[in-house]
């Protein structure tokens, strides 16, 4: 079940932060949008409407879910560029992704959402300074600091973890 809920594995902290592993991770915010939905390409309403693993997403629920947590941490990136150690708000992403637009069929909104943060946030990934990494904001849940080096590492990985999800399905339909 573990391989099933977590494809790529768990989100480790990387021990240390550098140039070669930034710009790879803005490659992944960068590319995402193109490869999930070549992901979803061609996938019947049954293979959307399927979870990925007992009680877990459908890649319908995947979709929205990604479109809700990446504008999010859009808006994190840029609560932690302007303020000074930002409290961000904290969402409940489970009850998210029961509401009735979050298990709508049609992708496409979700999937432009997509596009458009995931644009605008790599023009921002690519223009901030090395410092600016070093910026931070507080989550009240974790109670805990994460610098923008440390957000951009976790959301590379969310990224590929949900694309694994979908791509689970469609290798299993």
């Amino acid at each position: 079940m573990e391989h099933l809920k977590f494809p790529i594995g768990r989100f480790e902290k990387p021990a240390s932060f550098n140039d070669e592993l930034r710009k790879a991770w803005i490659e992944t915010i960068s590319d995402f949008p193109s490869k999930l939905r070549e992901a979803c390409e061609n996938m019947s309403d049954l293979e959307l409407s399927s979870p990925y693993r007992p009680n877990g997403w459908t890649p319908i629920q995947v979709v929205h879910h990604c479109a809700d947590s990446h504008m999010n941490a859009f808006i994190r990136f840029k609560l932690a560029l302007t303020e000074t150690d930002p409290t961000i708000k904290p969402y409940k992403e489970d009850l998210w992704a029961e509401l009735s637009e979050s298990i709508n069929k049609n992708l496409t909104p979700s999937l432009a959402i997509i596009d458009g943060v995931h644009a605008r946030w790599t023009q921002l990934l690519e223009t901030m300074s090395l410092e600016d990494y070093d910026k931070r904001y507080f989550h009240p849940e974790q109670e805990a600091y994460f610098t923008l080096y440390e957000a951009l590492a976790n959301y590379d990985w969310h990224s590929r973890h949900h694309l694994a999800h979908v791509l689970l399905l469609k290798r299993k339909c």
